[in-house]
Order: structure tokens, then sequence, then C-alpha cells
């Protein structure tokens, strides 16, 4: 499943296409949201903001197109009034002058009003989203430190999106191997210097990745800016102590790390 670092580069790609350009044709497929459609022809795209892994279409009448992927849906960019050839089953279609956003397979999908969207269950769920630049590390150690967070093991916690918004399972990987900490430990158990470093990692590894994953500077060792250092490496060396990296599941996810250095 895609991360945050994933849906938010997509909604960067979906709102170059179409945002602050004139809808010139909507469609939904569900019963429930077309009545919508004809009022939003006309109005436009304003924004395209992520919460975690959800993700909010503001059109400029107000409403919000509410969406959330989970497995199966997925975002593409056409050119306007082309049909691409897909087995999958398309669910919305905003169309300008010159492209088009579809959004397939997906089954998470409202329109609301702005009282709606203040009062979304799922949005009033989850965390902050830790690629929102307003988040700090000291708003995130101090929701480590909260009696909500600070019993719960981080295997388990950096999945949990009541906590941050954003994160996911290569991310999970990722910045525990950079604390060098292990799964099985809790915030109740790290001196203020660990909460510090896991705290700025929490940050620093998402937003590193949603700037970087995929990009590469030929100038670098290894060549990519964003490069995993454990997550689907097991059985090869560690580079930070040379130890070998294990794989098991913890929280019902594939689980990679460094037993020699995380500890």
């Amino acid at each position: 499943m895609p991360e945050g670092p994933e849906i938010r580069r997509a909604a960067d790609s979906l709102e170059a296409a179409i945002a602050n350009k004139t809808l010139t044709d909507v469609w939904f497929a569900f019963d429930a949201l077309k009545p919508w459609a004809a009022g939003l022809v006309g109005q436009h795209v304003t924004q395209m903001e992520t919460r975690g892994k959800a993700l909010l279409t503001h059109f400029s009448g107000g409403m919000t197109l509410y969406s959330h992927n989970q497995l199966y849906g997925v975002w593409r960019i056409v050119e306007a009034d082309e049909t691409p050839q897909t087995t999958r089953v398309l669910r919305v279609r905003l169309q300008t002058a010159e492209k088009a956003i579809l959004l397939y397979s997906a089954s998470d999908i409202e329109l609301l009003t702005p009282e709606q969207l203040a009062v979304h269950p799922f949005l009033q769920r989850v965390g902050p989203d830790v690629l929102d630049m307003r988040l700090t590390a000291a708003d995130v150690k101090a929701r480590l430190c909260s009696k909500a967070f600070c019993r719960r093991q981080f295997s388990g916690l950096l999945l949990n999106q009541a906590f941050l918004a954003g994160l996911g399972n290569y991310l999970r990987v990722e910045i525990l191997w950079h604390t060098g900490l292990a799964p099985s430990h809790k915030a109740v158990d790290l001196s203020d210097e660990q909460l510090d470093a896991l705290a700025e990692a929490l940050l620093a590894i998402p937003r590193l990745s949603y700037q970087t994953r995929g990009k590469v500077d030929n100038r670098k060792h290894h060549g990519a800016l964003f490069r995993f250092k454990v997550f689907h490496r097991a059985g090869k060396k560690c580079e930070r102590c040379g130890g070998v990296i294990e794989k098991t599941t913890l929280s019902s996810r594939p689980f990679y790390w460094c037993p020699g250095c995380q500890v």
C-alpha cells in the first residue's frame, strides 16, 4: 500500500494537471454523488490536500471530495476525453479542457460540505500528517510522551494513523533502524535524547522520501538520494554495524531490522 510520501507525490501530479482550471465535465459512479456533478461543472479544483493516506479534493464552490484508495484505488491523469483501456472500474472523472483525472477501483468516496468535512469520522481519528510542514519535532515528542501513546510498542504505534498520519511499513522499518531502536520499545522506555532523535526521524525520513525518492544524483555514493537501509534487505549486511539484517512479521506486516545495532 502506498504510504504518505507516495500519496502526496500523486496529489502533486493530480493538482498540477487540473488545479485552477475550469471543470468542463464531472462524473461520479455512485448514485449518492451523481446529483452533485452538474453543479461542479464550471468550478475549479483549488487544492488537493492529503491527510495521511486520504486525499481531499477541494472545489472553488466550497465542497470537498474525500477519497481513500485503500488497497485497490488508483488515480490516473489522461488527456481530455481520453478513455483508457483498463479492467479497472471507474469511480470519478474530473475533466478540464486539456486534462482529466480519473479515480479507479476505490470504494471510500464522499462529497462533503465544510461542516461535514470538519466532523468526518476518519479525519477526526487520524493524527497530524508527517508531511504537514507546520508539524515540529517538539509536537511529535509530545505525542510520543502522551498518555495515549507512551506505552505502545513501536512495532504497532508507527503503523497507527491515529498517532501520526502518513506513516506505513517501509517508513516504520527505516525510522527504527535510523534511530537504532528495537521494535519492542515504547516511548516510556526511552531517554530524553532517544525521544528527541526518534521525534526528529519520524518527520525527517518521510519528508526525505517525499522530496527525493526515485531521484538520482550520480555524484553521490550509490546515486539514490533516498535509499532503503534495511527494508527488503534481509540477509544483507547492515551498513552501520556489519551485522546481518533479519526479517520477521510484526503487527501482521513484514519487518526488517538489524539485531546487532537496534537494541
